[in-house]
């Protein structure tokens, strides 16, 4: 049996919500909220819901090509480099293709005037971050230990001749091709003694340069501020604050552990917390690699 074409009820209110889901882009980036559950809730599910009430030999299809081709879009329109879409591009998808698939089943029920009944539930979860208020659990921090074989003073002397760029070594930063410091300087444990990571012009974009300073300094930790950040990864955090510590292990060793404070700029929550999470803790990793202390 041939399946009914939709009405022009349908084609208006496809308009209408591909027209609201553009002014819904623009009014984001505008607003500098580009890096809020918006982007990555509502635009997708907007678009889908368009896409799901218009002809096409199959939905999914249809909302897989577009949901691609927007997310080019918002990367070239954000100057985000590949590593931020590989990120996002999962909770995109998902969005999409639930919402296509939830308004399909509406419809197949045989009124498609509740079709659309569900989108406002799936586009409530994507108010947070759109106000300082309306976030959850921004500041994070991750934890970093190692127990290396050195004693406490071999390992304040490697601390004290600052770190050195080194070859990325664990395996989430490799995969995602993160940015990694390619020009390293600074040196000494004293309080105001500064540090700086480098980031190199790269395809992802990366660039400019990550500022600390000593804030603190006792006999086994070090405690930094981040002076200034320049760099591509401010647009998914904000340091807060870093430490270093460390304490005899026995047999010669010393277990050394890093401490990364930060603000997580991404929502929403439940999807980038984790994801953020991950990567600062592999980012420790690396931080200590440089130190020399492997």
């Amino acid at each position: 049996m041939r399946k009914p074409r939709p009405g022009r009820a349908n084609w208006i209110l496809a308009g209408l919500i591909a027209a609201f889901g553009l002014a819904a882009f623009c009014y984001t980036v505008s607003s500098g909220r580009a890096d809020s559950a918006l982007l990555f809730v509502v635009l997708p599910a907007l678009l889908a819901a368009a896409l799901a009430l218009t002809p096409g030999r199959t939905t999914h299809g249809r909302v897989f090509r577009l949901t691609t081709i927007a997310l080019l879009l918002a990367a070239v329109a954000l100057h985000e480099g590949a590593i931020c879409v590989l990120i996002a591009s999962p909770l995109v998808y998902a969005v999409a293709h639930g919402t296509a698939a939830v308004i399909r089943m509406a419809r197949q029920g045989g009124t498609r005037a509740l079709a659309i009944l569900p989108l406002p539930l799936l586009l409530a979860g994507g108010i947070e971050g759109t106000s300082p208020d309306l976030r959850i659990r921004p500041d994070q921090s991750v934890e970093v230990s190692r127990v290396v074989a050195l004693d406490p003073a071999a390992v304040r002397e490697r601390l004290a001749a600052g770190p050195r760029p080194v070859a990325v070594g664990p395996l989430p930063l490799r995969l995602l091709g993160a940015p990694a410091p390619e020009h390293v300087m600074g040196a000494g444990l004293e309080p105001g003694d500064r540090w700086m990571f480098g980031y190199h012009g790269s395809s992802h974009g990366a660039g400019g340069a990550i500022v600390t300073r000593v804030r603190a300094a006792e006999p086994r930790r070090i405690d930094f501020d981040v002076v200034s950040d320049d760099t591509i990864t401010a647009r998914w955090l904000r340091w807060r604050g870093a430490s270093v510590r460390w304490h005899d292990a026995g047999a010669g060793r010393t277990e050394v552990t890093v401490v990364l404070s930060y603000q997580r700029r991404l929502d929403p929550s439940w999807y980038f917390g984790p994801i953020q999470d991950r990567l600062m803790h592999a980012g420790g990793e690396h931080l200590l690699d440089m130190l020399a202390l492997p």
